[in-house]
């Protein structure tokens, strides 16, 4: 699933290309245009049910004179997770769960995963080390338009988050 169209996910990305025929060849079902904040709405995904929905390193984009410890950006960020914990919750499955890897240290701690998922009806089950292993042929990208095909250092502080819905924890 990705938010931008092909054409432009091959611009942004070189090797784009290449990782969409390999998921074509492995019967993946690929869906453009979706966007993590109302993806619960889309016809196809609707009728869905998830056992794990995944994002790694969510951000709300690079702008010009914007930095990451900038109030600005900060309340971009918390309002994508917001938006995306809304939305992803509605799609999982009874025993589902969201899997968010995402950077712990400054300034991305203030970010609030931990909250905004907490404020969505979500409990944090665990919390892992990400390990970049688990995802054969991933490369982090930036996400924005800004240098979008150069990576980002993931340093030691980046975490794989794991929610489930709160309901189940309470019927335990």
């Amino acid at each position: 699933m990705c938010l931008s169209i092909p054409d432009k996910l091959l611009e942004k990305y070189s090797s784009a290309s290449m990782y969409l025929d390999e998921l074509k060849i492995l019967g993946c079902t690929l869906l453009h245009g979706i966007d993590v904040k109302d993806m619960h709405e889309d016809s196809f995904l609707k009728a869905q049910r998830f056992d794990r929905i995944i994002f790694n390193f969510p951000h709300a984009g690079h702008y010009v004179g914007l930095h990451e410890h900038d109030d600005e950006l900060i309340l971009m960020h918390q309002k994508l997770l917001c938006d995306f914990f809304s939305s992803a919750r509605c799609l999982l499955s009874e025993n589902g769960e969201i899997h968010v890897s995402h950077k712990d240290g400054h300034p991305f701690y203030k970010w609030g995963i931990r909250d905004s998922a907490k404020e969505r009806g979500l409990i944090l089950k665990e919390m892992v080390e990400f390990q970049k292993e688990d995802y054969p042929g991933y490369e982090n990208k930036r996400g924005g338009d800004i240098m979008s095909n150069l990576t980002f250092p993931l340093g030691n502080m980046s975490f794989t988050f794991k929610f489930s819905l709160s309901k189940h924890l309470e019927d335990n």
